[in-house]
């Protein structure tokens, strides 16, 4: 502020020059006068006023004094929305799906579920999730924040989203094409891995040790490549080329053991990969459930691997990378 109304002074004072060479002139004149002994009027010292005078001249004469005023405005303005953002203690307060970040009368950050109503609305029917109660859902934003409002419940700890789109019937998995599932799967994980390692040209998509691993598979002349294939040439690769899939298995374990890294699969974590597989194939429920041994809602790494077909010696926790 200080260095505007410098820059206002200098202003006004380079304006206002030849005024105040007169003034000195005609004060020089009085002087000579001797009538003043008495020490009457000496009214040029309030300097204060003078320069409240040269600034509202200065507004008129030498300066924009909406450019003044905007940017003035413009700092304080910038000041307190930097103050607000520094002060709000949800900026850095994470909530899990269904839940927003509020400030209690102490302010501190505390996560509520969401209004449905407050989602945004679904652009197009490609947004829409089916829920495990059969009931379709907007988005998937309604979807878990109706979840939670019935957090508690039996209702709510039996909900949780079954697959992308909107609900529709579901053939049910036979036996035999149960056995079929994990032979088209293993193949799928291997091809997802090459293309990554292919594309992965600011190594944003696999770490180091990862590109490492999946280069031996890609490099590999014997690598049954990506297409559609009958199911006993996929079973006889297996059998030939076993070694190509033992990673794939764990890597794909490692990208939902996520929430949190505990060497266990919940229905939660699971969801990211089976909710856009059950739609295209419908023996994907059969098949986690298979792979929960124990049933005890928990998918182990162990179980995880027997599932895929991979032997118990090849179960390795350091390929969980």
């Amino acid at each position: 502020m200080r260095v505007w109304i410098v820059f206002l002074l200098c202003l006004a004072g380079k304006a206002m020059a030849a005024p105040t060479e007169e003034a000195v002139a005609v004060d020089t004149v009085v002087e000579e006068e001797p009538i003043m002994e008495e020490e009457p009027i000496m009214e040029e010292e309030p300097i204060m006023e003078e320069e409240e005078v040269i600034v509202e001249e200065a507004k008129e004469i030498g300066a924009n004094p909406v450019q003044v005023e905007t940017g003035e405005e413009a700092f304080d303005e910038a000041i307190d929305i930097e103050e607000v953002a520094t002060e709000n203690p949800c900026l850095n307060h994470h909530c899990k799906k269904g839940k927003v970040c509020e400030v209690d009368d102490t302010n501190s950050p505390m996560c509520v579920c969401q209004d449905p109503t407050t989602c945004p609305a679904a652009v197009g029917e490609f947004e829409h999730v089916c829920g495990t109660d059969n009931k379709t859902y907007d988005s998937s934003c309604h979807f878990f924040a109706t979840k939670c409002a019935l957090e508690g419940t039996k209702k709510g700890h039996k909900l949780h989203l079954d697959y992308i789109g909107p609900c529709k019937f579901i053939a049910p998995c036979m036996e035999t094409e149960l056995k079929e599932f994990p032979l088209r799967m293993r193949d799928w994980l291997k091809n997802v891995l090459v293309t990554l390692y292919e594309r992965d040209e600011d190594n944003n998509l696999l770490t180091e040790k990862q590109k490492l691993r999946v280069k031996k598979i890609y490099e590999n002349e014997k690598r049954l490549q990506a297409g559609e294939h009958s199911l006993d040439l996929l079973a006889l690769d297996f059998e030939k080329n076993y070694n190509m899939y033992i990673f794939p298995v764990h890597w794909q374990f490692g990208q939902l053991d996520q929430h949190p890294v505990d060497g266990y699969l919940t229905h939660t974590e699971l969801s990211p990969l089976r909710a856009p597989l059950i739609p295209m194939e419908h023996c994907t429920t059969s098949f986690f459930d298979m792979c929960d041994a124990d049933n005890d809602k928990y998918i182990a790494l162990e179980e995880w691997a027997q599932c895929f077909g991979l032997k118990e010696q090849d179960v390795d926790k350091d390929l969980v990378i």
